[in-house]
């Protein structure tokens, strides 16, 4: 079996600390893939990715073929089938998104040159770093002989925190919770999908009946639950951001469960929404296990949601004409 080759950026980060000993233990492709690891980070951080090599060789991990580290992305991308974009700037003190935007878009203009350079033709990009979707529109931007439609921004996170609150409130497993979906950015404009819901098979609204919760309690609380955990821990979310990942890239790789669906940022051109076709935006999405997200058609939206995705797409559209010099 041939190994598979998979990139994590900001390899030595608090979320690819909790990413990679999953994926070498067989949590990505399973338990008889081989797997090689590639780490890319800073310069500055040479050294401590030689520490998350030694500890990932010393784990005795039997999928765990071979480590490379680095951090030149035309060398660590090469012949990649999966990269994690993970590595990206945080906010700091004073900082606007604008600011944001444009000091991670030079990162993702730079990585998806070496993706379209380096990488396997068949290569999945899911970008994790923040401003995700956008991060995502630029990368894509600039690998122009990869698909557009293999590359996605990670909304996961936003759906198991969702599916969560939903089991939490309902007294239920969580997996008895399906149907769940995130609309547009991932940012505080999301818009977590309780009309679509299910619980054990019926809509969530028939389990929990009280309007003024979903509208008031939970769809806040999913919006701004990366804030609380911050509040919580000092630190933003690693392990829960590690976990969605993992869980994102392999609903693309294996057929989505009869019925369900996942959430995903991918490129909306020819959605059938009527959402901006020039945007990475979060739908409902099934695979067929063959590497693509499709977007579920002939999902109810109702008054509500309507007003609320119209908000989150404006939100992308100027995040998008921010950027605007990196997309010429």
């Amino acid at each position: 079996m041939n190994t598979k080759r998979v990139v994590v950026t900001g390899g030595a980060g608090q979320i690819a600390y909790s990413l990679l000993f999953r994926i070498a233990n067989g949590d990505l492709f399973g338990p008889h893939q081989p797997v090689s690891l590639h780490l890319l980070d800073l310069p500055e951080f040479e050294t401590a990715l030689k520490g998350v090599e030694m500890e990932l060789n010393d784990c005795v991990f039997p999928l765990l073929k071979e480590i490379h580290i680095g951090s030149d992305p035309n060398r660590v991308f090469e012949g990649a089938d999966a990269v994690f974009l993970v590595g990206a700037k945080p906010r700091g003190p004073g900082m606007e998104r604008k600011d944001l935007l444009g000091e991670n878009g030079k990162i993702f203009v730079e990585q998806g040159k070496a993706l379209g350079k380096a990488a396997a033709r068949s290569v999945r990009v899911l970008v994790v770093g923040n401003p995700c979707n956008t991060n995502c529109l630029i990368a894509a931007h600039h690998a122009p002989n990869l698909s557009p439609h293999q590359f996605f921004a990670m909304t996961r996170l936003d759906q198991n925190r969702a599916k969560f609150q939903l089991a939490e409130k309902a007294h239920a497993s969580v997996a008895e919770v399906s149907h769940v979906a995130i609309w547009g950015n991932h940012s505080n404009t999301q818009v977590p999908d309780f009309h679509n819901a299910k619980i054990r098979g019926k809509r969530a609204s028939e389990l929990i009946r009280d309007a003024d919760w979903f509208e008031q309690v939970f769809l806040p609380k999913v919006q701004k639950r990366g804030a609380e955990v911050i509040g919580a821990r000092g630190k933003s979310s690693a392990a829960s951001a590690a976990n969605a990942a993992l869980d994102a890239m392999r609903s693309v790789f294996e057929p989505t469960a009869a019925g369900d669906w996942f959430s995903m940022g991918v490129y909306s051109k020819g959605n059938p929404y009527g959402i901006d076709e020039r945007l990475y935006f979060s739908f409902p999405c099934r695979s067929k296990g063959d590497g693509h997200a499709e977007i579920v058609h002939g999902v109810e939206i109702d008054a509500f949601l309507k007003e609320k995705i119209a908000i989150t797409e404006r939100e992308l559209i100027e995040e998008r004409e921010l950027v605007a010099h990196l997309l010429g």
